[in-house]
């Protein structure tokens, strides 16, 4: 099993002052779906997405389904190209590279100031997300879309106690943007899963070095955490990066 994870964030975070509509409306629901099926890999990098196509097979009129793509425009998981309409934002090593180290600044300065400000309810909140987190992944099996979405979560609920000291809300703003942008990549390397990895214990000694307070050792260990994901990637087929 292998990891990218950050602060957590609803989607449309990329948007300044957007706000994502619930699974309740059409709009919703559309943005919902079509969300999923981009994670998930059942819309390709780089496929374009036809509006009079998509609106049958999401069962919504063609406005609804131009604002649901708009939405995606706003995550960056989709792109607006002019004339040629939407495609499904292409995905590359370049860019995971450069999500990666971006990511390795902010979050490792985040944990770094949680450490310092950390209480005893701080401890108790990365212990108890940690227990859910392994209790998830023990669960786990080959295949089984609900039970990974189920690990996402808990994942991002663990990298947010560790950092949920920080007392920069721009910091946690961004590390929801860079989880959103990260995910399918995970996704790739969990199903394709190229190197081997033992994600349970990287996630163990990073609370062991959190709760004894030890920025330096916990920082370094969570870099090498993240890093890990992106070396997966580079062993990744070729072929999945084309759009």
């Amino acid at each position: 099993m292998l990891d990218i994870s950050a602060e957590g964030a609803t989607p449309s975070t990329v948007a300044a002052g957007s706000v994502p509509p619930t699974a309740k409306t059409l709009v919703g629901a559309a943005y919902h779906r079509l969300r999923r099926d981009i994670i998930e890999g059942r819309l390709a990098p780089g496929t374009r997405l036809r509006v009079e196509h998509l609106k049958d097979t999401y069962g919504v009129g063609a406005g609804t389904l131009r604002e649901a793509l708009a939405l995606l425009v706003s995550d960056a998981l989709v792109v607006a190209q002019g004339q040629r309409g939407f495609h499904v934002k292409p995905i590359s090593i370049e860019d995971f590279h450069d999500i990666t180290q971006t990511r390795i600044l902010l979050e490792c300065e985040a944990l770094k100031q949680s450490i310092e400000r950390g209480d005893d309810v701080w401890e108790g909140r990365i212990v108890a997300a940690f227990h859910r987190l392994d209790r998830a992944q023990a669960r786990l099996t080959d295949n089984d879309a609900e039970g990974f979405n189920e690990w996402e979560e808990r994942n991002r609920e663990f990298h947010r106690a560790l950092i949920s000291a920080c007392t920069s809300s721009w910091v946690r703003h961004f590390m929801g943007i860079l989880y959103q942008q990260a995910e399918r990549y995970r996704r790739l390397v969990i199903v394709q899963q190229p190197i081997p990895r033992d994600v349970h214990s990287e996630h163990q000694a990073i609370l062991d070095a959190a709760l004894a307070h030890d920025s330096e050792k916990a920082c370094k260990i969570l870099a090498d955490h993240i890093r890990m994901t992106y070396e997966a990637v580079k062993h990744l087929p070729p072929d999945l990066f084309k759009g």
